[in-house]
């Protein structure tokens, strides 16, 4: 397989146990990313300039600081960065606004709250920008490649898949787009019949060990036991929003 470099990765986060495999890698990815633009290729002048361009979203920018480390570095992240967003924002946001805040003629209404809107895209454009967000994506569509390859050509990996305990929404949803993406029609049929499989019977369970979770609470179960309800609550909102890091 021409995509060796992808493969270690993958089966590591099928062999592990209870979490969505690919929030696994997502988790990993991301880990390695924040050690990356922090570390000595921050300085970079290729780094530098795509950081100052598509900087970081909210959640990877607080990972970034709450990492506690390199908070130099970081700031020079930031310094080059907001200089960036100056530039770039200043003749929008100038545009947008009236000279001297005067009233507008009737004529000029329209043309005004069409500058409004072409600045408010263009703060959004800026906001929603992350150049690790675009990195796991590249990264994940990789993964998707291998993980559809292995599938059907590695009979090992084709077991772990079928044993695994289900994916969170967000990525079964990918796995659905990417089967769309890589495979042919009967490839696909075969796939997400077997996707279907895990995914209900994941979801059914963990439906049964939410409803025992709540029954434990009624007086006349106090002395039964848990079962594996006891996570029932994390697990249930990892599997539906993605991991939120809750045990």
């Amino acid at each position: 397989m021409k995509e060796k470099i992808y493969t270690i990765p993958v089966n590591d986060a099928f062999a592990a146990t209870g979490a969505c495999p690919l929030c696994t890698l997502a988790a990993t990815m991301t880990e390695n990313l924040l050690q990356y633009y922090l570390g000595p290729a921050l300085m970079e002048p290729d780094v530098r300039k795509t950081t100052n361009e598509k900087g970081f979203c909210r959640e990877h920018l607080a990972a970034l600081y709450n990492r506690e480390e390199n908070r130099l570095g970081l700031g020079l992240l930031l310094h080059t960065h907001t200089s960036d967003l100056v530039s770039d924002l200043n003749p929008a946001l100038s545009r947008s606004a009236p000279a001297g805040g005067a009233r507008l003629f009737s004529g000029r209404k329209k043309d005004f709250r069409q500058s409004l809107l072409a600045a408010a895209d263009k703060i959004e454009e800026r906001a929603r920008s992350c150049v690790i967000c675009e990195r796991l994506d590249y990264t994940m569509d990789r993964y998707l490649d291998v993980i559809f390859f292995q599938y059907f050509t590695e009979p090992s990996f084709k077991k772990q898949f079928d044993e695994c305990q289900g994916y969170c929404l967000p990525h079964l949803a990918l796995l659905l787009r990417g089967a769309a993406k890589y495979l042919n029609q009967n490839q696909a049929a075969e796939f997400v019949s077997q996707l279907a499989l895990i995914q209900n019977r994941s979801l059914q369970a963990l439906c049964d060990d939410i409803e025992w979770f709540t029954q434990k609470f009624d007086y006349r179960n106090q002395n039964k036991d848990w079962k594996n309800s006891r996570d029932a609550l994390p697990r249930a909102i990892n599997k539906i929003r993605g991991d939120c890091g809750l045990k």
